[in-house]
């Protein structure tokens, strides 16, 4: 108020004017999020359109084509490529008479609309109480996370119709006025895709008994009309396909997200599949529908909504890829009494709903079976599992805090901090502040899974590939830092090479050494550091993350051949075998990964990483000791085998230095730094015992 009256405004004034500042920053945020969205839609239509003719929307052309299945006078299903209910293909008759390319742009463009809608229905479905803020900002996330699912992208591929089922349902629970056109709708829904009936008994235990029965009614007329005009097509949908198995490709495909699906696939058939099938099929019916109904009484009825088509996904004979969008509405529900839990389930479920399943799971045999069914397992886990929370939880919208360690002054002062006290503090991106607590593991995992198979396609992906122009280019770099070893005078790579190829057992332990140690003592560290040491896991994985990142960058600007590829240096290679230099593609040994990524050496930058880190934090000398020897043999290794050359291992150590850095930037000091820093300013945070180092 001083300093209202001092400078003659009001202070209704200084209020105005910070109103108006919020509500220009809301405005903001919200048309950058509509622009992603709209970059997103005109990614997928360039994606759509720029494909041939003959490859776009290939579904579609099955339908109208000039051979298909719409335009022949037998069976819908003679060739098993339509997958939808007799009923939908009744409704999808009149298409016919369309001119094809018209009717493929019309699709096109219709899907992106009906996507747009979906987003703002879901978005002002979201449970009560929302603030302003998350109202406005949630229909762009919405539907910018729509255009990025599996579900989405697969219709506007192949023009199917699965966003109409889930529109209707949402338009009947959230839109419409009157029970008996929010039941029509169901029912409608329900006519083209069955399983979605199951949202009849949710309406009738939820009160919405008039609701209720208009969806079966209407469920039961239009499969009826449908029958009457196509009785064989119906008998051949309903009895012999078993309400569509096995239309569109085999029932045990990876495509069918089902328990008939998942049953098939683990090897169980006939009268026993079956009746297993129904068993479990009942179950997880009736229990997703007694969860829905919980959170429907308790006011999230659009998580209501989400668990009921989980369920219907999971009870589906089929359920393809396209009509797996129930999944991604489950986000809504939230899960975790502490906030650094709150955003497992969400992240869980967009990376499921948005990436391959072998980017979730490693390529191991023993995960096969939840690699394949990984969102059938995303879609039970939220019908029947997840422990989402009630409104009237206390956490529900106050979760335990995270507990953060305070900034610390910066190393520069600023001449504009009063009193001497410097006026910037770190870390400078105050949302990457020091974590004192342990994080969630199962989002742990998942991160570091997802992110280390990103690691490997944009390594792969990274410029010098087995082409011809890719490897004379990395050979000429390989030319280039020969050279400057040469001048340096550290060109040692052919005498070492050729010294330990003529001592059989020093040969053998770097060939060993150089398999076998560069993901177990990274993976080693992490977890003992997670386990032992929570908060120094944060800043040595954020660290780790940062020159792995850095390293990319060299691996696409500069790929290199390493000592063992470059032809006339006549280097042994130990670990793969005498090169054929002949073959255009010698350097590509393997499809899953890129020879030429060698500036810089991660082989050598984490073991430095390992090194480090465990220098600093190990209690004893002797273990300090031991985790430096794991660099030194590393870097032997790299030069002993010819996969690497002197200055790469330089390069590791750079970005492993400037990884560091970063995170000492962008997140502060180590805890433990941070905490003793802070000390003189306010109360230190308190460290768990057990995180303790002693000094």
């Amino acid at each position: 108020m001083a300093n209202a009256e001092h400078t003659g405004r009001p202070a209704e004034a200084f209020g105005a004017t910070d109103a108006g500042a919020a509500r220009a920053r809301l405005s903001a945020a919200r048309l950058g999020l509509w622009m992603i969205a709209a970059i997103l839609a005109v990614r997928q239509l360039a994606v759509v359109l720029s494909t041939p003719r003959g490859e776009r929307l290939t579904y579609l052309e099955t339908w109208i084509g000039p051979d298909g299945v719409l335009h022949v006078t037998g069976s819908l299903y003679d060739s098993t490529r339509f997958t939808g209910t007799p009923f939908g293909g009744l409704v999808l008759k009149p298409l016919t008479r369309a001119a094809e390319q018209a009717l493929g742009w019309g699709w096109t463009f219709g899907t992106l609309l009906l996507v747009v809608a979906l987003g703002l229905v879901a978005a002002r479905a979201l449970p009560q109480p929302v603030n302003r803020r998350t109202s406005l900002l949630a229909a762009p996330v919405a539907v910018s996370l729509l255009m990025l699912s599996l579900p989405v992208r697969n219709t506007l591929w192949l023009g199917q119709t699965s966003i109409i089922p889930v529109l209707l349902v949402l338009l009947g629970c959230f839109a419409v006025r009157g029970e008996k056109a929010s039941g029509v709708l169901i029912g409608l829904a329900a006519a083209l895709q069955p399983t979605v009936l199951l949202f009849a008994p949710l309406l009738w235990f939820t009160g919405r008994r008039r609701a209720a029965l208009s969806a079966g009614v209407t469920f039961a007329v239009s499969t009826a009309a449908a029958w009457a005009a196509m009785p064989h097509d119906s008998y051949t949908y309903w009895v012999h396909h078993m309400a569509g198995a096995g239309l569109g490709g085999q029932a045990d495909a990876l495509a069918n997200q089902s328990l008939h699906g998942a049953l098939l696939r683990l090897g169980m058939t006939g009268p026993l599949e079956i009746g297993v099938f129904l068993v479990l099929g009942v179950a997880v019916a009736a229990l997703g529908l007694r969860r829905a109904v919980r959170y429907a009484h308790d006011g999230q009825l659009l998580l209501a909504v989400a668990v009921t088509g989980c369920a219907a996904i999971a009870v589906s004979p089929t359920t393809w890829q396209h009509q797996l969008l129930w999944v991604l509405l489950a986000v809504v529900g939230r899960v975790g009494k502490r906030a650094s839990d709150r955003y497992v389930w969400p992240v869980a479920v967009l990376l499921v709903m948005t990436l391959p399943a072998k980017m979730m799971l490693p390529n191991m045999a023993v995960v096969y079976p939840l690699r394949d069914n990984v969102v059938l397992l995303a879609a039970l886990a939220a019908a029947t599992v997840i422990p989402f929370l009630s409104r009237t939880s206390p956490h529900y919208r106050a979760p335990i805090p995270t507990e953060y360690a305070p900034p610390v002054p910066a190393l520069a002062p600023s001449p504009d901090g009063p009193g001497g006290t410097p006026g910037r503090r770190l870390p400078l991106l105050p949302f990457l502040r020091r974590v004192l607590t342990r994080p969630n593991l199962l989002l742990e995992l998942l991160l570091l899974r997802v992110t280390y198979a990103a690691y490997q396609q944009v390594r792969l992906a990274a410029t010098g590939g087995s082409n011809s122009a890719g490897r004379a280019r990395a050979e000429e770099h390989g030319r280039e830092v020969l050279s400057l070893e040469r001048f340096l005078h550290i060109d040692i790579e052919h005498a070492i090479n050729h010294a330990v190829v003529k001592v059989d057992w020093i040969r053998n332990f770097f060939d060993f050494y150089y398999e076998s140690f560069h993901f177990v003592v990274p993976l080693t560290v992490l977890g003992v550091l997670y386990w032992r040491r929570p908060v120094d896991y944060r800043w040595a994985r954020s660290s780790l993350g940062f020159a792995t990142l850095l390293a990319l960058v060299g691996f696409w600007l500069y790929p290199l051949a390493p000592p063992r590829l470059l032809p006339g240096l006549g280097i042994i290679d130990t670990v793969h075998g005498v090169q054929d230099f002949s073959k255009p593609d010698y350097g590509t040994l393997t499809a899953l990964t890129n020879q030429y990524a060698a500036m810089p050496s991660l082989h050598f930058g984490w073991s430095l990483w390992c090194g480090l880190v465990i220098a600093i934090v190990a209690p004893k000398w002797w273990m300090k000791a031991l985790g430096l020897l794991h660099p030194f043999f590393t870097v032997s290794a790299i030069v002993a085998t010819g996969n690497h050359w002197v200055l790469d291992a330089v390069g590791g150590a750079t970005v492993v230095g400037a990884g560091f850095g970063l995170s000492y930037v962008f997140q502060g000091p180590r805890a433990r730094t941070v905490t003793a820093a802070a000390a003189g300013v306010s109360s230190s945070v308190p460290v768990p015992e057990k995180d303790r180092t002693p000094s």
